[in-house]
């Protein structure tokens, strides 16, 4: 199973996403909670691409390819970009989560919400595209 969307560099986008990712749930039979955590690292890593991988007056596209791995146990997500190179492990702020919001520095939750839920994250520039894979354990 190979579902593969294309996105513009634009918010409006998030409900495609959404969307595409509400139907892949519900095909693969994964429960609510499950659903609602790759909606939110999804909608995270995307939005992260919007607003800052390129230019906001320019036109972008970004691809999400999602595949199954091992007897579909795990759920792979790939989304790659030709924005600005950014490796969002190794780049993207330290958060201290023993801070209250209003003492946090702004940016880093997303990455730190995306490694907590998935169970791996890998980045890579190939090619001049950013590569951000994150994959999921669907059966545990």
């Amino acid at each position: 199973m190979l579902r593969e969307l294309t996105l513009h560099n634009d918010v409006k986008q998030i409900e495609l996403l959404t969307e595409f990712i509400e139907v892949l749930c519900e095909e693969l039979g994964l429960d609510a909670m499950l659903t609602f955590n790759l909606n939110l690292v999804l909608e995270e890593a995307v939005t992260n691409v919007i607003m800052y991988a390129y230019p906001q007056d320019e036109d972008h596209t970004m691809t999400l390819k999602t595949w199954t791995e091992q007897s579909d146990n795990i759920i792979v997500f790939e989304l790659k970009d030709q924005g600005k190179p950014f490796n969002p492990i190794e780049e993207a702020p330290e958060v201290d989560t023993t801070l209250s919001a209003d003492e946090r520095q702004i940016g880093g939750l997303g990455i730190f919400l995306i490694n907590k839920i998935m169970d791996d994250v890998t980045y890579r520039y190939e090619e001049g595209s950013n590569i951000l894979t994150m994959k999921k354990n669907i059966k545990a």
